[in-house]
């Protein structure tokens, strides 16, 4: 395989906790930690360790937003990618617009395989993997917790709700990564120092020729309410006269 293309979408650092704008506008993101998407990151390790085995030649990180997304793509760099693409806007984007964007690259840089996370943190929507496939008209494996390569097919384990799930795939092909598909590798400073010297290419979004879909209209966010403190019983009794009280019985 030359190519592996790898999706890495800008986040709220999920060691973060998560605040509510004042005005109600949305998330409060000044001066928080941002990072890549945890199953981004995994998906990235996943693209490396293939290349690392010799099955592939190539792996470019490619990533939607603001030019401060370029942090996470130098990350990506130093992890080991060969080198990244910004398509750079500061609209936010719906899964299908995104997926339409990586369509667009897929079809400019030609991967044998696109690795993304089954999920980004903050919208939680899982969508631009399966749209992705059905823009491409590609085979796709979601929630992959292990893939294996075999020439022009892999054989990827799926977590699914009664279990595990295999399926073998034709490549080129769309795969998302879950949580025990890997662990990501640490960064290390030299490698960071090298990043810095790798290709980054941006690319306005108007130059994509992309058609937006049409929006999902967030109108108003609020934090989920403060849980009531737990009070204490002597016995059962006790117990069941507080679940009379609070209409639970």
């Amino acid at each position: 395989m030359e190519k592996i293309l790898v999706g890495l979408k800008r986040v709220v650092d999920y060691n973060v906790r998560v605040r509510v704008k004042s005005d109600g506008s949305g998330v409060e993101t000044d001066g928080v930690k941002m990072s890549i998407n945890p199953f981004d990151e995994i998906a990235l390790e996943e693209a490396l360790r293939i290349k690392e085995r010799g099955e592939a030649s190539e792996v470019v990180v490619v990533s939607v937003g603001g030019s401060e997304a370029q942090q996470q793509l130098r990350t990506g760099l130093a992890m080991g990618a060969d080198r990244a693409i910004l398509v750079v806007t500061e609209s936010e984007l719906d899964p299908l617009t995104g997926a339409r964007v990586l369509m667009e690259l897929v079809d400019r840089e030609q991967p044998g395989l696109v690795l993304l996370g089954k999920q980004a943190i903050d919208n939680d929507n899982n969508q631009t993997g399966q749209m992705l496939a059905a823009l491409w008209g590609r085979p796709q494996a979601t929630f992959a917790s292990e893939v294996v390569l075999n020439g022009d097919t892999a054989k990827v384990t799926r977590e699914v709700d009664v279990g595990l799930e295999s399926i073998d795939i034709d490549l080129p092909a769309v795969i998302t990564a879950d949580l025990r598909l890997n662990e990501p590798r640490y960064v290390k400073l030299p490698d960071i120092m090298k990043a810095k010297k790798k290709p980054l290419d941006e690319i306005q979004f108007a130059e994509m020729g992309v058609e937006s879909a049409v929006p999902v209209a967030n109108l108003q966010f609020e934090p989920p309410q403060q849980r009531a403190k737990g009070i204490m019983v002597d016995d059962v009794a006790g117990l069941v006269s507080a679940l009379k009280d609070k209409g639970l019985l």
